[in-house]
């Protein structure tokens, strides 16, 4: 059975960008409603025993799966984004292999910050904006709803929630100063190399 990841982080560290309230919400109750849907949905199920990423695999596309797949997805998606976020008190800058990586897929770092913040407008509804890796190349790309890279043969290397439920409660409707806090003062740029 799946479990709520231990936060990397204190729930007030992320703060101001991101409130404390917001993630007691997003985390304690949204990500974890995901999990105890996934379990009571693969309990007793031939896929009661696979890893996370192996359920997704498998349920992508299956239509009598759709419930498993939006909460395993849902599951990734956000263990994933937790860790893409660092605290405030943290300060990290991208190292230069990693400027090198974004320079050369999009030019510069500073065209990499716009054409994601133009993602995460661009994307219509709830979903997800994602720096990921294909084959050598970087490239960003939206997924709707529950969506995720995994699910495309893709291989994730940060995420922004774009669902509401990530912003509302400290920014409403005003998703561009969501996406610009976190793109200007909570990557964790460390964890986007490891996965490099």
């Amino acid at each position: 059975m799946f479990t709520l990841p231990v936060l990397p982080y204190d729930q007030a560290a992320l703060e101001p960008q991101i409130s404390a309230k917001t993630i007691s919400f997003h985390y304690g109750k949204h990500h974890q409603t995901y999990i105890d849907n996934l379990n009571k949905l693969i309990t007793g199920t031939d896929l009661e025993n696979e890893s996370l990423e192996s359920i997704i695999v498998k349920t992508a596309g299956q239509a009598d799966k759709i419930a498993i797949f939006n909460n395993a997805a849902q599951h990734y998606n956000h263990s994933f984004f937790w860790q893409c976020l660092r605290p405030v008190a943290q300060k990290m800058e991208p190292s230069e292999k990693l400027v090198a990586a974004l320079t050369a897929s999009f030019g510069s770092l500073d065209n990499f910050y716009a054409e994601f913040k133009t993602a995460a407008l661009g994307q219509f509804g709830s979903g997800w904006v994602w720096l990921v890796k294909d084959g050598e190349s970087l490239k960003i790309m939206k997924t709707a709803n529950a969506d995720t890279p995994i699910a495309h043969n893709l291989k994730p290397l940060f995420v922004l929630d774009v669902w509401e439920h990530a912003y509302y409660l400290d920014y409403q409707n005003r998703r561009a100063d969501f996406a610009e806090a976190i793109l200007k003062n909570l990557i964790n740029w460390e964890f986007i190399e490891k996965n490099l």
